[in-house]
């Protein structure tokens, strides 16, 4: 009697694991789905549902939302060539910028970047301030999500307005307005490729006044821009 309640408890345990289980991927998955229609700066009234950072953020920011269409084929390209180069070819995870990225870490040189642009994404808009590793779990969880149910294009238009470009600075039209009062479809291939140089690390880099190494940067983006196909039309 004992070992068939214990089996009837574990049997009922399981159904409930499955159960939440199924329901985390179902709201998971309307979450993202959501926002195949739904911009994230309208999502601040919806905080419960969408704990990003970005839905977070404190103060006043321009949150002009631009049409992927509507930004500079410049900036799309330079921001691929920065960020992600293999984009449209991956499934949300670059293995070979993940295997550069390790063999760094084994030989003690610098470290290098391996998110692409889906994993940022995902972390601006889904998840909480964290170094952890339940955190990069939950990354890859909504990555495979978003490479699911939205198309690359939708994808590269949500990470240019959502993108942190310095303190107080959210999104490609705000950072166009700030640095080169314009809008973001009027950029020039140099601005563009200045923006995308200084995206890994905005709050110590700077547009207005560029270090060498930026300037560098933004150089060799300006060559792997005419390598790169434009996303969107």
């Amino acid at each position: 009697m004992a070992t068939r309640r214990k089996r009837g408890i574990g049997r009922r345990v399981t159904r409930w694991v499955l159960v939440m289980l199924l329901f985390l991927v179902a709201l998971t998955s309307a979450q993202v789905v959501a926002i195949r229609f739904v911009n994230p700066p309208l999502w601040r009234a919806a905080i419960g549902l969408f704990p990003g950072s970005f839905a977070r953020v404190k103060g006043r920011y321009d949150t002009t939302w631009k049409m992927l269409n509507h930004i500079s084929p410049h900036v799309r390209r330079a921001v691929v060539a920065a960020e992600d180069q293999r984009f449209l070819w991956h499934h949300g995870f670059d293995f070979v910028e993940m295997s550069h990225a390790m063999k760094d870490i084994v030989q003690r040189k610098r470290k290098r970047g391996a998110s692409t642009i889906t994993m940022q994404v995902a972390r601006t808009i889904f998840l909480w301030n964290s170094r952890s590793w339940l955190r990069k779990t939950v990354e890859a969880y909504y990555t495979l999500l978003l490479e699911t149910f939205l198309s690359k294009e939708r994808i590269l238009e949500l990470y240019l307005n959502t993108v942190d470009w310095g303190v107080g600075i959210k999104g490609v039209e705000a950072a166009s307005k700030k640095y080169f009062a314009t809008s973001s479809s009027n950029l020039s291939a140099s601005q563009a490729a200045l923006l995308a140089a200084v995206l890994p690390s905005p709050h110590r880099w700077s547009v207005k006044r560029p270090s060498p190494y930026v300037r560098t940067r933004q150089q060799r983006i300006l060559k792997d821009m005419a390598k790169m196909p434009l996303v969107g039309h």
